[in-house]
């Protein structure tokens, strides 16, 4: 009781239009944590937030929620699908954080309280920004407007400066860990590329070392390979950017970095002074000469441009790896893409009929090459990789190069389609959607919305909602609809009908009668999958041992009280939804539906060959005794067990795995 009364007194609750108006009133820093109805506020940051006042102890720093779907200034906040932390200095708007990413939110809160503090009695004028959320509609519609494509402004009040990742760190796979520190230490990425370096480029690049003894090597060293090449800042009202990176990269020399600077990045990544990893512009001006060398549509924005910066929105790409290299060049061509920087959303291998391929190909049929294409399609398992990235379509289609082989070696030798070509195929081995529109079709294609039926069990739902529901927030699920419901002891014999007669069964049903549970329909892309594998293993030991991360592993108490139940299936997801929430579920499903043919997944093969296995609930024969954890199904709710009444066996483990078909995770993969 006491711990909820210091949360109370910690954040103000804004629960009206006319409490915000007078929260803005206040004097000082408010760090605002922007919640919708059905979830509530953030309650994973409550505790940094109190350690935050604690260290501080500032007058001038305060917290508070905000409900987004009862205050009018937070209209275009409503349906967000991660929490939203915004801060308010003198009633306006100088920073905004996305994600509970703890360090960041501290530095947020430090920094901007520093810069409050010099408004206030220094009388430096206040940095206001415009976060997408609050800008009219005429208001983004000409600040898109005096934007081309290609430029990206960099405000004239923020310093920049130009850093590469030399290619000894990117040969030895180092650029993406390289590249999570840079941002965990605060500095703000504006721009990044890959590129290989001529030896031309080299020599005006580094002209001015040209009278050093080490030049030639220089040279041959910076054009050996790819690097990348960043533009990074700092946020708004921090150090200058400049001696700060300096300092983050540490001496030129990596024994003295090693001696003086062990935590800097040459002393983690460098090998020697050539090969340091890590280039940085040494003053402002050389920053300027570089930017302009690597990035000429880079525009200086006015200062009076700086709060009609508009951040470019994340988008989403399909990318499709053809059969004949997805079996030994998967991994490989994984790491390519994300140390572009993208973030793989969703992943699956599916095997595609000939009338799938005729569908999701219709425009190239009749076309010369596409009898190879339809061969190459249906000769194997398929990967389908949701990308997500700013700009995710446009620079996905660079790094694949273009779509003739020949063409592509000629032109663009390091994209993907020049690298790995197999040379008894006449067709590439990749795919890119050409466009964002298309991008939205094909991504429907190959992950069709889904609906699951999730429970919150008794036994968390008094201690870990807020949490698990903030999680469900952060994968961005939809809720179409919740409700909190008691079961009676017929409702719960007939929910876990399958398990009749197993030992555990009456246990099962006598835990579930317990308390409330929280009932749900999930809706999302391969919502039941990405259910399943925020749960976890049902055994919360093994939860801990392999998903970590799961809701299990961090909420369940044992095998019985193991908090949430999924569905372990689209079929099983519909008959558990009709049976809480009755006819309602066919007009929930009818947007859902789509036109796409339901893809064969690889894993659901062995089963399709096993003559219906699941049809008559007969386990499917396996070669091993132990299944791995990703060929498991995660479904309910095996093998529940209490200290004085029976502990379940094996056997009963694998009866009751036996009702599903094998699903695997490989969204978390």
């Amino acid at each position: 009781m006491a711990g909820k009364k210091k949360e109370l007194a910690l954040q103000m609750a804004i629960t009206n239009q006319e409490q915000w108006d007078e929260m803005l009133a206040m004097k000082g820093l408010i760090a605002v944590d922007v919640y919708q109805l059905w979830c509530g506020p953030c309650r994973a940051v409550v505790s940094l937030f109190r350690k935050i006042k604690n260290e501080l102890g500032d007058e001038l720093l305060h917290f508070a929620t905000a409900e987004a779907d009862s205050i009018d200034a937070l209209e275009r906040y409503r349906g967000k699908c991660e929490p939203t932390f915004l801060f308010y200095g003198g009633g306006q708007l100088v920073s905004v954080v996305r994600g509970a990413n703890a360090p960041l939110l501290q530095k947020t809160v430090v920094d901007q309280l520093a810069a409050e503090k010099r408004v206030l009695e220094q009388g430096i004028e206040r940095k206001v920004i415009r976060d997408e959320g609050l800008v009219e509609d005429k208001e983004e519609e000409v600040i898109k407007n005096e934007e081309t494509e290609d430029d990206v402004l960099v405000p004239i009040s923020e310093s920049y400066t130009v850093a590469i990742i030399k290619p000894d760190a990117v040969a030895q796979g180092k650029a993406h860990e390289i590249i999570m520190k840079v941002q965990e230490a605060g500095f703000e990425i504006l721009a990044r590329e890959e590129r290989t370096l001529t030896e031309t480029e080299v020599r005006d690049f580094y002209q001015h070392k040209s009278s050093e003894p080490s030049f030639e090597e220089l040279v041959q060293f910076m054009s050996s390979g790819p690097s990348h090449v960043l533009v990074v800042s700092k946020p708004e009202g921090s150090e200058d950017v400049i001696p700060a990176w300096r300092e983050l990269i540490g001496p030129t020399d990596v024994e003295e970095a090693r001696r003086e600077k062990p935590d800097s990045l040459r002393a983690q990544y460098g090998t020697e002074t050539l090969f340091n990893a890590i280039h940085g512009s040494t003053d402002s001006e050389q920053a300027s000469k570089e930017l302009a060398f690597f990035f000429p549509h880079f525009k200086i924005a006015a200062e009076t441009n700086i709060n009609d910066k508009e951040e470019a929105s994340v988008e989403r790409t399909l990318a499709l790896i053809r059969p004949e290299i997805v079996k030994e060049k998967k991994g490989e061509i994984l790491q390519r893409i994300q140390e572009s920087g993208f973030t793989i959303a969703m992943q699956k291998e599916v095997m595609l009929t000939e009338e799938q391929v005729h569908q999701f190909y219709s425009d190239h049929v009749g076309k010369d090459y596409f009898p190879a294409l339809l061969s190459n399609m249906t000769s194997g398992p398929v990967l389908a990789l949701a990308l997500a990235k700013k700009g995710a379509v446009e620079t996905w289609r660079n790094i694949l190069g273009p779509k003739d082989i020949e063409k592509a070696k000629e032109e663009a030798p390091d994209s993907l389609r020049a690298q790995f070509v197999v040379d008894s195929v006449p067709i590439n081995q990749f795919h890119g959607s050409a466009t964002s529109e298309e991008a939205a079709r094909e991504l429907s294609f190959f992950f069709p919305k889904e609906q699951t039926l999730a429970v919150i069990k008794p036994d968390a739902l008094n201690e870990h909602k807020d949490e698990i529901l903030g999680k469900i927030q952060e994968e961005c699920f939809t809720i179409s609809q919740m409700k909190e419901t008691m079961l009676s002891k017929e409702m719960a014999e007939e929910f876990y009908k399958e398990h009749r007669g197993k030992p555990f069964f009456e246990q099962l049903v006598d835990f579930m009668c317990r308390g409330p549970c929280l009932v749900m329909i999930l809706s999302k892309e391969n919502a039941v999958e990405e259910w399943r594998a925020m749960m976890g293993p049902t055994d919360p030991r093994e939860a801990q041992q392999t998903a970590p991360n799961s809701l299990r592993a961090r909420f369940a108490k044992d095998i019985l009280q193991n908090s949430v139940h999924g569905s372990s299936n689209q079929k099983h997801a519909n008959e558990k939804i009709n049976f809480f929430f009755g006819d309602i579920t066919e007009e929930l499903d009818r947007p859902l539906q789509g036109k796409e043919p339901e893809l064969e997944r690889v894993d659901h093969l062995e089963k399709a060959l096993w003559n219906g296995a699941e049809d008559r609930d007969e386990p499917m024969p396996t070669e091993d005794k132990e299944q791995p954890q990703d060929t498991m199904s995660h479904s309910e709710e095996g093998a529940e067990t209490t200290e004085q009444t029976h502990i379940p066996t094996e056997k009963d483990a694998k009866d009751e795995e036996a009702l599903v078909p094998p699903v695997t995770d490989t969204e978390n993969e």
